[in-house]
């Protein structure tokens, strides 16, 4: 998946990433303000999620429940001052879950991510739009 989107086509991207990835563990790059979080958000609402969607910045994580009473968990490690507290939040028992697990700023806890985890890159064009690529 290689694509550009704006946020009125954003429920169209999500659907199509939700339906590509082979792996629920998704890792997305990119600068401070470019989508990440909108994205989850839409990704979050495509799997049912019921509960309030806001960026875990300083508990880390958040844990949403579907409309199935399954779990999503949102991670996000802007603010993460080392592995070792990804560690001990227990980020290994998330992946071991099954459950999607969607994180923010992946590269602060590289050496503990899976390596079949789907990575996604966004970036933000000249004309505003965003452009989003799975690895």
């Amino acid at each position: 998946m290689n694509k550009n989107y704006s946020l009125e086509n954003l429920s169209e991207v999500a659907t199509e990433l939700i339906s590509s990835v082979e792996n629920k563990i998704l890792l997305f790059h990119g600068q401070m303000g470019v989508g990440k979080t909108t994205l989850i958000k839409e990704i979050c609402k495509q799997l049912g999620v019921i509960d309030n969607i806001s960026s875990p910045t300083f508990s880390l994580v958040n844990e949403y429940k579907t409309s199935k009473n399954e779990s999503v968990f949102h991670f996000d490690f802007y603010r993460i001052e080392n592995e070792e507290e990804a560690l001990d939040m227990g980020i290994e028992e998330y992946f071991d879950t099954n459950n999607w697990c969607l994180v923010e700023w992946p590269e602060n806890i590289e050496n503990l991510l899976p390596l079949d985890a789907v990575q996604i890159h966004l970036a933000v064009l000249d004309n505003g739009q965003r452009n989003i690529q799975l690895k």
